[in-house]
Order: structure tokens, then C-alpha cells, then sequence
């Protein structure tokens, strides 16, 4: 048994079989352009400064992906050895720039489903905290050092990873200390002045979505007859088809989007966070 995810028994024959057919995560990345407007998000951020509180935008698209979460939990899922799973805990990984290097360390959040957007921040606080100060290393930096540590165990030590994770056996530990087990990464290119790009999947792991935040533009819409420049913070989203339909996805964006709308409903706890099926 894993030790991250339960074996989903229910799911369509459908998606059983395509497992089989798209067999790496690579032949089966879907990939999504998200607009965000970004006025309902800067005004949001703007009054709760002035109550007092500091929210950054990312803290905010990472408060809307939990809080889609808790009523579409089949995001959560992922595929390994051609069988589909539902993962344990709510994850996401980010890489953390070091003061004065262009290289940065990686690792990954823990969430719940049921917290609000005060929490998240608190998370997204505490983990830059502990992961941007110079000379700290994190589990994965030990775990990376340890496999680089003698000429050739990197190959055989990554080949061993990736069989016990094929045959469920990897230790926690291990999962723990891997960024590439997680639910989703996310990486904000805003930060370094870039757009954002189609992030590919990683075969190596259990991710099933990457979001890469990119520069903020000025996207030409109609209103009341007129052509006007609404600015927004354009998202590019990959995810592993294999883990649900194009209509979940569907709905489950369209989610996201309309929570971004009114950044305020993630100040209080969802009213259900759903189950994914068994």
C-alpha cells in the first residue's frame, strides 16, 4: 500500500484503460491558458492591507487552487504504474530564490482543504522563511546532496527511487523530502520579470499539474459597446489528463477563475469539502 494516496477503485473503465495508453505523464499533458482579472485581486489585497493584514497575489491563486480543492477533489489525484490514486495530503511545491543567487532550493507546502486565505498566507510565510535563508538546507537539499555525493549514485539511487515508487514501496520519508510528489507546483515567473510559459509534467514523481504565473498584460475586451484594456495575470496550467475528464476540468477552472473574482469567500472555511470517490 502507499503511503501517499489510496487506490481509487470506482473511476470509469474509461480512464482505467487510458492509463494504458498514455502510459508516462508526458504523453498526457492538457495545457490551459487562465486569465485572471487582476483589479477584483488588487483591491482585495489593497483593503485588507488597510484592515491591517498582507497578502501577497500569490498567496492569493494558491488560497483559490485549496479552496477548488475542497469542492473538486479530484485534482488531488495522480498516476503511477498505470493505476490511479488518490493522494493523502495537499501539497504544492515552489522554488524559493536564495538573497543574491540566481539558483534556488525547492519543496513543497502543506495544506488543508478547509483553510482560509489568513492561514495560507501563514504557510506560504513560513515556508519562504525557512527555505530563502542563505546557508539553510531543506530535506531535499540533503536528499539531493546525498545522491550527488558519490560518482554514479545519482543513476542508481534515482533508478531504486523510481522502481519503489512504481511498486508503492517508497518510505515517507523519501516522499516527504521530494518535490515531485506533490499535488501541484507552481512557480510565479512574474517575480523575475517573465511570462509565463506551458510548464511540462515530470514523468519522475506523482505531480499532475504544474501553474507558471507570468507578467501582467493588458488583454483588449467589449464592454457596454466599447473596446476597453482590462489588465490580468495570465496562468498557464498543465495538468495529467489522466486523472479526470475535460468537463471536470472545465468546471473546475471556471472555479477557480469566479473565486478570484471575490477574493473575500476565502476569508471563512469552505461550507463542505468534498470526498473524492473510492
Amino acid at each position: 500500500m502507499r503511503k501517499d494516496g489510496r487506490k481509487i477503485k470506482t473511476i470509469d473503465p474509461m480512464y482505467k484503460l487510458i492509463s494504458h495508453i498514455m502510459v508516462e505523464r508526458c504523453d498526457s499533458m492538457n495545457m490551459i491558458e487562465l486569465t485572471v482579472q487582476q483589479d477584483p485581486v488588487r483591491k482585495y489585497i489593497r483593503r485588507k492591507k488597510d484592515e491591517g493584514y498582507t497578502f501577497s497575489h500569490l498567496a492569493v491563486i494558491i488560497a483559490a487552487f485549496v479552496r477548488t480543492v475542497a469542492e473538486y477533489p479530484f485534482l488531488n489525484r495522480f498516476v503511477v504504474n498505470k493505476t490511479l490514486y488518490a493522494r493523502n495530503e495537499l501539497t504544492i511545491g515552489m522554488v524559493v530564490l536564495k538573497p543574491g543567487e540566481t539558483e534556488g532550493t525547492m519543496n513543497k507546502m502543506y495544506f488543508k482543504p478547509d483553510m482560509t486565505i489568513y492561514q495560507i498566507q501563514e504557510v506560504l510565510d513560513e515556508y519562504i522563511e525557512r527555505n530563502r535563508g542563505a546557508g539553510k538546507t531543506n530535506s531535499t537539499d540533503k536528499l539531493m546532496a546525498t545522491l550527488l555525493s558519490i560518482p554514479g549514485l545519482a543513476r542508481v539511487g534515482v533508478n531504486l527511487i523510481r522502481w519503489m515508487d512504481w511498486h508503492g514501496l517508497l518510505p515517507k520519508a523519501v516522499i516527504d523530502a521530494s518535490p515531485f510528489h506533490c499535488s501541484m507546483t507552481i512557480t510565479n515567473l512574474a517575480s523575475i520579470g517573465t511570462n509565463y510559459i506551458f510548464h511540462h509534467v515530470y514523468n519522475f514523481g506523482t505531480t499532475s499539474m504544474l501553474m507558471a504565473m507570468g507578467n501582467t498584460r493588458e488583454d483588449a475586451v467589449r464592454r457596454h459597446g466599447e473596446i476597453v484594456f482590462d489588465k490580468v495575470i495570465p496562468i498557464g496550467l498543465v495538468m495529467d489528463e489522466r486523472i479526470a475528464d475535460g468537463a471536470q476540468f472545465a468546471l473546475a477552472c471556471r472555479k477557480l477563475q469566479s473565486i478570484l473574482q471575490d477574493p473575500s469567500v476565502l476569508e471563512q472555511p469552505p461550507a463542505e469539502v468534498k470526498e473524492d470517490i473510492l
